[in-house]
């Protein structure tokens, strides 16, 4: 009994310091590594170095306690096949779920830092969480499958675990996958400016859950996604950042409308050259559109160099028209309500 507790001390002993061994190895190819371009050898050395070690000690663990007699018979169970198995069911799920998450989070990363949203980013977050509880859960079903457990109520109540939390995280699933529509089909970018539902701004961000965009107020507006994806979307920036505006212009009946119409084309082109808010082409147009209750009505198209100047149009072109309709002797109509009594 002495001779088999001392040989099972130096199987231990041995396995302790072939574990050493490898630990050095281990390090001295991490520093190989870290001196080589390509990432699979570092990820494969994380994969592998720190279970390497461990299943070492324990199985020079096991086979001291199988080989040498030192275990009770009621204690038998402990040097069993099945606990064997477990033990490499647990060092093969280790090493998995360490290979997928660190291929996730490098090579995942580097290829969400070549676009330009961060909901990506989220992604591989959440796939780097993912992929490790899926493995480790399918890694707890094979070791009791192992041991002889039936698996068949977990599965149930995992499923059903799952089915309640898609119920409950139907919201959350619709906007992530709104995230995913949006930047596949890419009806605007970061910076562009929009319009979803009464809210008009700048896209800020784009992320899993939802878009964020800076209105004209400098408010930051959140809209779920799938509130995106299921609504009509104005981009002022696509496909080019000009932007046509209209100013409606009024005058009073008896008015000379080749006058109003000359004059309107002089203020614009007026305003074309002494402003650094309009283009020149496409040229200015100006139409008359019908004869109101108490006006005839008119339209200017001006054409922006960008888009987020409408402001500065239309107080470069109605001051000017205000000055201008004055030196012509132009009235500009305001509502009028005539009443005739009769005797």
């Amino acid at each position: 009994m002495e001779n088999s507790l001392l040989y099972a001390v130096a199987t231990i002993v041995a396995g302790l310091m072939l574990a050493g061994i490898v630990n050095f190895i281990v390090r001295w190819f991490k520093k190989i590594a870290a001196s080589t371009e390509t990432q699979w050898d570092d990820i494969l050395i994380a994969a592998f170095g720190i279970p390497v070690q461990v299943s070492i000690i324990a199985i020079s663990v096991y086979i001291s306690l199988k080989y040498f007699g030192i275990v009770p018979q009621q204690y038998e169970w402990v040097i069993s096949d099945k606990i064997l198995n477990t033990l490499y069911i647990l060092i093969g799920t280790w090493i998995a779920s360490t290979l997928v998450h660190d291929i996730i989070q490098i090579y995942g990363h580097k290829l969400a830092e070549s676009s330009e949203t961060d909901w990506d980013d989220r992604i591989v977050g959440l796939l780097e969480l993912a992929a490790r509880y899926i493995i480790w859960f399918a890694g707890i079903m094979l070791i009791l499958v192992n041991l002889e457990i039936n698996i068949t109520p977990f599965l149930a109540g995992a499923g059903i675990a799952g089915l309640a939390l898609a119920l409950a995280a139907q919201d959350l699933i619709s906007n992530f996958f709104g995230g995913a529509i949006i930047t596949v089909d890419k009806p605007f970018k970061i910076g562009d400016r929009i319009k979803v539902d009464a809210y008009t701004g700048d896209v800020v961000s784009v992320g899993a859950r939802s878009t964020r965009i800076k209105t004209l107020d400098s408010q930051i507006v959140t809209i779920p996604n799938n509130k995106i994806t299921s609504n009509i979307i104005v981009n002022f920036a696509e496909p080019d950042q000009t932007l046509r505006i209209t100013i409606p212009v009024t005058v009073a009946y008896g008015s000379d409308i080749a006058q109003v119409k000359r004059c309107l084309l002089e203020i614009a082109q007026n305003a074309i050259t002494n402003t650094d808010y309009l283009l020149d082409e496409p040229a200015p147009q100006v139409f008359f559109l019908e004869m109101g209750d108490s006006s005839l009505k008119f339209v200017m198209y001006v054409w922006a160099k960008v888009y987020n100047l409408p402001d500065n149009v239309k107080d470069a072109i109605n001051t000017r028209i205000v000055e201008r309709f004055a030196r012509e002797g132009i009235d500009i109509p305001f509502p009028q309500l005539e009443v005739r009594m009769k005797k």
